[in-house]
């Protein structure tokens, strides 16, 4: 019995005593599969599941994706066999309680007061849907800003919102230009800057702590997108956790927030979907009151449906993110050992292609997203092709396949050897997120591989 079935069994034995304990019952018929054809289905469910890349391998180093912790996915299955639902306290007492203990948690981790409101979402979508929502009630007719680097997610938003969104250029590593935005806040009118920690196609992070100077001094809220980086900021104290200075500055900036979204279910380890929203402010939660004829009456603590946009929600997703946290604290040495494994992958593989003669960085990674091109290329379109080539050639290798993901930037971002005159549109490059730990040790391999076949070697 492997370790997941080892937990599984633990989770799913306790939660059989608790049932146990009440008088037994009838199941419905209703409720019956045929025996044999419970099993064609199940058996049909497991071979189509395998129509996906290797998530959980560190072969995979594309998107964003990986398997959640096992301790997670016991911790998930055992509160789905009860089926909680987070949106007021008689639907799921307990994972609510485990809720708000995790966001406590989370907030601490920025360095947000005790005081903070928040609760989990479906989706980091949804939690920056919120924080938009909350910019807009409480600055109406001003505008929000952000950088071309941000994820579209804010854009979308805004347009949900009929907010006026302005996008400000960023640099040469992908971080919002602070003259762009200074010049924005001098104009006046800007309600809210949206800053982002990790972005998702470089997971660059933004100078948060002059930003949020330049926002004070213009009397401009502020708003982290944290979704991807933000739990990096477990290792912004050390100074021997491999991050930049200037991005542990940054990082610890997001505690001057006014509100922040942050995803477990990235580099937190958990199921999809599990985003989390905070509010430095406790008193927007007036914002969100609203009465309803059948909910809400079974205690007078805060039901967390209170302080959401959504209604149902999965308290499975609490009670996943509670388990990990016990097993992992937001410590350097408990999930920050993971994340620094990830950074370490990132480090190593940057260095490994600054003395490639067949790959070239593109830029050097801020947390553990790396971004390189074939060299060799005269022109933009060349390199374009080149890159697409690598990426498609890399996954069909069915002997030694290697599974990345490809980035368009815009092509005077790219080196100066290139042909200036057919700068036109976007480039595409490789991209590779280090999410798994595994990745530390498998990166020398990953990289001898891509080298071999960017110089045509089978």
């Amino acid at each position: 019995m492997d370790e997941l079935e080892r937990m599984l069994g633990a989770v799913i034995g306790g939660v059989r005593t608790w049932e146990e304990e009440w008088e037994p019952f009838v199941r419905h018929p209703s409720l019956d599969v045929a025996g044999v054809r419970l099993q064609e289905i199940l058996a049909e469910y497991a071979a189509r599941l395998r129509d996906n890349y290797p998530f959980f391998h560190p072969r995979y180093a594309g998107q964003m994706l990986k398997p959640p912790h096992p301790v997670a996915l016991a911790a998930y299955a055992g509160a789905m066999l009860v089926n909680p639902n987070n949106h007021a306290l008689d639907g799921g007492p307990a994972t609510a309680a485990m809720e708000k203990e995790c966001v406590a948690a989370i907030a601490a981790m920025f360095g947000l007061p005790k005081q903070t409101l928040g609760h989990l979402t479906t989706s980091g979508t949804i939690a920056n849907l919120e924080a938009l929502w909350i910019a807009r009630e409480l600055r109406p007719a001003e505008r929000i800003v952000v950088g071309a680097n941000a994820h579209y997610t804010h854009e979308r938003m805004a347009g949900l919102l009929r907010l006026e969104l302005e996008t400000l250029p960023m640099d040469r590593v992908g971080r919002v230009d602070l003259d762009a935005l200074e010049a924005s806040l001098r104009r006046g009118g800007v309600g809210t800057v949206i800053l982002t920690a990790g972005t998702t196609g470089l997971g660059a992070v933004d100078p948060i702590a002059e930003a949020v100077q330049l926002a004070c001094r213009h009397g401009a809220r502020v708003h982290v997108d944290a979704a991807y980086g933000g739990f990096y900021r477990i290792l912004a104290d050390s100074d021997s956790a491999g991050l930049a200075s200037e991005i542990r500055s940054d990082l610890r900036a997001i505690s001057d927030a006014d509100s922040v979204v942050v995803d477990p279910h990235k580099h937190g380890c958990q199921p999809y979907g599990c985003g989390c929203v905070l509010f430095r402010d406790p008193a927007v939660g007036a914002i969100y009151r609203h009465d309803s004829p059948y909910t809400y009456f079974t205690s007078d603590e805060l039901h967390l449906g209170e302080i959401s946009l959504e209604c149902s929600r999965a308290g499975a997703s609490a009670g996943a993110l509670w388990a990990t946290l016990q097993a992992f604290p937001l410590t350097p040495d408990g999930l920050g050992r993971i994340l620094g494994s990830c950074r370490n992958a990132a480090r190593n593989w940057f260095a490994l292609l600054q003395d490639s003669d067949a790959l070239q960085a593109f830029v050097e990674p801020a947390l553990d997203v790396v971004t390189f091109f074939p060299r060799g290329s005269r022109s933009p379109a060349a390199l374009d092709a080149a890159s697409q080539d690598l990426f498609e050639r890399a996954m069909r290798d069915a002997s030694d396949p290697i599974f990345l993901s490809v980035l368009r930037v815009g092509a005077r971002l790219l080196p100066s050897g290139l042909n200036r005159d057919e700068v036109g549109d976007p480039v595409r490059i490789l991209r590779s997120v280090l999410m798994k730990p595994e990745h530390e040790a498998w990166v020398p391999r990953l990289h001898a591989r891509l080298e071999a076949l960017a110089k045509g070697q089978s």
